[in-house]
């Protein structure tokens, strides 16, 4: 019996030493080299905002590169690792979602009209 009591606090208190706690700071890549600058922002400093550093791939348009170097991302904490806000898209604002998915993963959705929608997986680099 005292070795399983003592493995479960061991256990506890290892997995206490080891989590790893989720934070979206950082900068992120997609799969086509599209990278962003993502920090914390606003008065209480849980909100996020992302600025857009270059542009890849199908959405290395003219629009999109006009945003290059500026925040294209303003999102409030609405739930752990997820932030509601807005997201610049193609010169177009939208409604974005940003959820952080892993240590080192976060998916961003846009939607425009509430059906026109896509998501945008990045890694940490």
């Amino acid at each position: 019996m005292r070795i399983f009591l003592a493995l479960a606090i061991f256990s506890t208190l290892a997995t206490g030493a080891f989590a790893q706690e989720l934070s979206p700071e950082g900068t992120w890549a997609d799969d086509w080299g599209t990278t962003l600058e993502i920090s914390y922002c606003g008065d209480d400093g849980t909100q996020v905002c992302a600025i857009l550093l270059d542009v890849q791939g199908d959405s290395r348009t003219e629009a999109n590169l006009a945003y290059v170097d500026q925040q294209i991302m303003q999102a409030g904490l609405v739930a752990e690792n997820q932030w509601k806000g807005t997201v610049v898209f193609e010169g177009n604002e939208a409604e974005g979602t940003l959820t952080q998915t892993g240590p080192d993963t976060i998916e961003i959705q846009g939607c425009r009209m509430l059906i026109l929608c896509e998501t945008l997986a990045f890694r940490r680099v």
